[in-house]
């Protein structure tokens, strides 16, 4: 078993949430000890690791720290210690090939730009990457790139695809709340409906979003709806809970801003006050074509496809800097977040090598 597997294994063992990851910070920083880099923390519960080859400019690798709330029922014998906690989207497996990719650094004796890793944490929640961002990092060693892999179980295993343009959506969650004023059913007159409110919200919602032309990708949908106290009285409050995403940031203001006037006018009709309240949620994943185009010259990638309707704050990178995300096939395999989620481990053999050819040769 290589040292990238062991890596994976060890951290599959710990995870951790959101941005309290001391365990897994305490690890990279002892996997990365005995390396010649400049460790340091340029956020809260993050590491960032800089090889300094003597170079005006840097390249930039990142990967994600933090677990999930799920509880692991694949029966691995290196299965989570935590329990209610698992790395069931791939992380320990990101964090396993950044570190290969820093031995391998660290082994070179001459590269053509200067290395800096960066081990984010939250990237599922609240989202780790944009305090990095804003901290001064990239800007302190004139980073003119960054990469970013995720592991991707609907491509066979070694598969590393991207796309240009848009990648991954903007996404924000939507949450209404309708308040009225309860009355008895056979007094209804006397009372306001704020589940015929909501009700009548989220089908004209829906066909707000319906009517966008056909090949613009987007989505809203509601997932949850908690109404009223009993069946025959009226409901005082109506809370409805959902996604909004799409790839294009006027498609996105647009659906938000139907969605604002939707609340006015129904306000307006039935007299019951219509609270919206949006996530800051991530940007879309935006992938510069010229950039994707220099990494194929230097790598055999494939070509995604579409676009896919999840989130990921790496989106954030790309807002500061030039940078590309890609997929590295680990399938066929569980769905991510699932808690049977595993994967051939021979995957990271790619995506380290796809990083190294990155530090080596663009």
């Amino acid at each position: 078993m290589n040292q990238m597997v062991k890596d994976r294994r060890a951290l599959h063992q710990i995870p951790e949430l959101e941005r309290n990851v001391p365990e897994t910070l305490a690890y990279i920083r002892a996997a990365l000890a005995p390396l010649p880099c400049k460790i340091t923390a340029p956020a809260e519960s993050s590491l960032a690791a800089f090889f300094d080859f003597g170079r005006p400019d840097t390249l930039a690798f990142r990967a994600d720290m933090d677990g999930l709330p799920v509880t692991e029922t694949t029966g691995l014998d290196f299965a989570s210690r935590h329990p209610g906690r698992m790395h069931a989207c791939g992380h320990d497996g990101h964090m396993a090939m950044a570190l290969e990719l820093a031995r391998r650094v660290a082994a070179a004796k001459e590269l053509p730009h200067n290395v800096l890793l960066v081990f984010q944490p939250a990237e599922e929640s609240p989202g780790g990457a944009k305090p990095i961002c804003d901290s001064g990092l990239f800007q302190k060693y004139n980073t003119i790139a960054i990469f970013g892999l995720h592991l991707w179980p609907d491509l066979p295993t070694g598969t590393i695809a991207s796309i240009p343009g848009g990648m991954m959506c903007r996404a924000s969650e939507v949450t209404l709340t309708a308040t009225g004023r309860s009355a008895h059913v056979a007094r209804a007159s006397q009372g306001l409906d704020a589940l015929e409110a909501a009700a009548r919200w989220y089908l004209r919602a829906l066909e707000l979003e319906e009517a966008l032309p056909p090949e613009e990708p987007r989505l809203l949908k509601f997932g949850r709806m908690e109404a009223g106290t009993v069946r025959n009285a009226l409901a005082a409050t109506a809370r409805l809970e959902g996604s909004l995403r799409a790839f294009r940031d006027p498609v996105f203001d647009s659906l938000r801003q139907g969605l604002d006037r939707l609340a006015r006018e129904i306000q307006e009709d039935t007299g019951c006050t219509m609270s919206l309240r949006y996530s800051e949620g991530y940007p879309a994943v935006w992938n510069p074509p010229e950039l994707l185009a220099r990494a194929e010259a230097l790598y055999p990638l494939a070509r995604l496809p579409q676009p896919v309707l999840i989130a990921e704050d790496f989106s954030w990178y790309q807002r500061y800097l030039p940078g590309l995300f890609l997929f590295v096939g680990c399938g066929p395999s569980p769905a991510l977040h699932a808690a049977d989620f595993r994967f051939d481990e021979t995957a990271l053999e790619y995506g380290a090598d796809f990083l190294w050819r990155m530090a080596e040769g663009f």
